[in-house]
């Protein structure tokens, strides 16, 4: 059986085939938020075989593959990765109506020129062609993203990183610009003393700064934020249940960290509030250097102790939490807006429910200054499917301005994740299609071709300051 993916696969009106190929679909990629390893990309890696770029470490695919009683030695266990990826073929057939059903067979037409649908029918010759493909240079680390025209794309990566791959990918000049992303979660994960601890020494060694008060430790992290920016970091990013708000002088910030150096147990508050004050530092620290913050908001991780314990986190077992959101969000932008220190801000948000909330409270901090400077983020995580991301640009559009809006990202830790764009190009593109056929739109090609090429690259390359 060959694939669905035709040339107007999720075009359902002729205005929005002509948005699609005439205005978005050649246009390059800026992918500004993921997950890729820049060794990777430095040294040009060559995968050995469609597991090792495609299965490892995604855990979407291991939810399914579990879901559908595959053993966890063929997930993340000992067998080959031949083995491994048969099981995936076994699954592939019975995740209709899960993204991962579109985003499968989308990938393997783009990068391998697969045309039949995976099952365990085509998974040999399926395995036999992407192998043969993975040894060419065309399908390198850096081959894949070129296939899927990259223009730039920014790494996650923690403060005491070294970013040795990212100067040697500069050093290369390649196409593909990539740059890092400061993500300093590490910097106030104060629940465990020990690890906390450990992690201060590793911050100590990188930037020879003896972190011994609350001030050394805002001091360390300014210089890494300073070496961010010397080799290109424009953007910062977080991972959070939730923002927390306190006033200032609900506790004592200097004997907080008297106790954590001390290895003494925090209560939960303290621990709230240590990370709200140390996330207000870092906000003026992003504002000063032309940054952009990212904020993504509402998962509730590691949810599975058991499977926690043996198989570790970013395993397959976090889920969308229900955390409240609003006030603290408002009191976080508020605190960083009344000095003018409020750094241009994406927000993600995992639980539908908040859409509206995290879409009307991005627009009381928008002042003019910066078309878009406010962002509700793209769907995110379990929400960056069909249903999702309609959801999400209609409440967008609904609540603020479309028309300003960055775009999608991959948030992935694949090099064959990069389709996912295109997936958003159509689904956008057949939005605004289906709004002419109804009416509800003027049927002005013109307009709406700027309007969708903006949303799909122009926006994000005047937003970032990659230059």
């Amino acid at each position: 059986m060959t694939s669905f993916i035709t040339d107007d696969f999720l075009l359902q009106t002729d205005f929005a085939k002509t948005l699609y190929h005439d205005y978005v679909k050649s246009l390059p990629i800026i992918d500004y938020h993921n997950h890729l390893s820049p060794q990777s990309i430095a040294e040009d890696y060559k995968f050995e075989n469609i597991t090792q770029v495609w299965l490892a470490g995604d855990h979407y695919k291991w939810r399914a593959m579990r879901a559908y009683g595959i053993d966890e030695k063929y997930i993340t266990g000992n067998a080959t990765d031949k083995e491994k990826f048969l099981k995936w073929a076994e699954v592939v057939p019975y995740t209709v109506r899960n993204p991962l059903y579109h985003w499968t067979h989308l990938e393997l037409k783009r990068y391998f020129d697969i045309d039949e649908m995976l099952s365990t029918e085509t998974a040999e010759s399926v395995w036999n062609k992407t192998s043969e493909c993975l040894m060419r240079k065309s399908h390198s680390a850096n081959g894949l993203l070129k296939m899927m025209n990259v223009e730039s794309l920014c790494t996650t990566d923690d403060p005491t990183d070294t970013l040795e791959h990212h100067m040697a990918i500069h050093r290369e000049d390649t196409k593909v610009k990539t740059f890092p992303t400061f993500r300093p979660d590490k910097a106030f994960a104060v629940e465990n003393m020990g690890a906390y601890n450990v992690y201060l020494e590793k911050l100590e060694a990188v930037t020879s700064v003896s972190i011994e008060n609350y001030e050394d430790l805002i001091h360390a992290l300014q210089k890494r934020v300073d070496y961010f920016h010397e080799v290109g970091g424009r953007l910062a990013d977080h991972g959070l249940e939730q923002l927390y708000y306190f006033e200032n002088d609900t506790f004592d910030i200097k004997d907080l960290f008297k106790k954590i150096k001390a290895k003494k147990g925090l209560s939960s508050e303290e621990i709230r509030f240590f990370k709200s004050h140390t996330m207000i530092h870092l906000g003026k620290m992003y504002h000063a250097k032309g940054w952009t913050q990212q904020l993504h908001l509402g998962a509730i991780r590691n949810n599975n102790k058991r499977l926690l314990d043996t198989l570790g986190p970013d395993t397959g077992f976090d889920s969308i939490g229900d955390f409240s959101q609003a006030r603290a969000l408002s009191e976080f932008l508020n605190t960083l807006d009344s000095s003018n220190q409020l750094a241009k801000t994406i927000v993600y948000n995992l639980n539908p429910s908040d859409n509206e909330v995290f879409a009307t409270m991005i627009g009381n901090f928008n002042d003019g200054t910066i078309k878009g400077k406010m962002q509700f983020g793209s769907a995110w995580w379990f929400l960056d499917q069909k249903d999702g991301m309609e959801k999400q640009l209609n409440t967008l559009s609904n609540q603020g301005l479309l028309s300003c809006f960055v775009g999608m990202l991959t948030d992935s830790r694949s090099f064959l994740s990069f389709p996912r764009h295109e997936y958003f190009r159509r689904i956008l593109c057949n939005l605004i299609g289906n709004d002419v056929a109804n009416g509800e739109l003027p049927n002005d090609e013109k307009h709406l071709g700027k309007i969708v090429s903006d949303i799909c690259y122009y926006n994000a390359k005047n937003y970032f300051d990659f230059n």
